[in-house]
């Protein structure tokens, strides 16, 4: 069986801002100009893609971009994807192939959400990987004021102060 550093050596992933391991896999030619997209500083490309890596004991704190951002499982253990809507709406996604038991191959967390991921507590590592449209740019990318998160969402303190950075 492959191991975490299997794969962050073949598919030479660099560690990520907000944890894990990743590289940019896809980038479209294509560019959606500033005027037709709201919300957004500039123009964008019309899709990107990365592999993303976790192991055990890491995480990806929260976050959220302007973009709509598909989760895709590739290889490894169960990944917990943890959605905070701005309506209030929690869910935990369970990312993984144990479609059987409720894992799901697939999840898209929807534009402006915060979201953060783990391993679940048996697993070793997962290999993701994300697909954003329109593709993502970092002046998209928001890390979560902990303090900040804790007034929006009280009821999950734990979650929130155990995945931020």
């Amino acid at each position: 069986m492959k191991n975490a550093a299997f794969y962050i050596d073949h598919l030479n992933l660099l560690p990520h801002p907000e944890g894990g391991y990743y590289k940019e896999t896809y980038r479209s030619k294509g560019l959606i100009e500033a005027g037709a997209l709201n919300d957004f500083t500039g123009g964008r490309h019309f899709s990107t893609a990365i592999y993303y890596l976790l192991e055990q004991g890491d995480f990806s704190a929260f976050h959220r971009i302007k973009s709509d951002e598909c989760w895709h499982y590739y290889a490894g253990d169960t990944l917990h994807i943890y959605v905070l809507h701005s309506n209030g709406h929690y869910e935990c996604i369970s990312l993984g192939a144990a479609i059987d038991e409720g894992e799901t191959f697939q999840f898209i967390v929807p534009a402006y959400a915060w979201f953060a991921a783990e391993c679940a507590a048996t697993a070793s590592f997962v290999l993701s990987g994300c697909t954003v449209a329109p593709g993502f740019d970092f002046a998209d990318f928001e890390m979560a004021d902990k303090t900040e998160l804790l007034q929006a969402f009280p009821k999950h303190a734990e979650l929130i102060n155990r995945l931020c950075r």
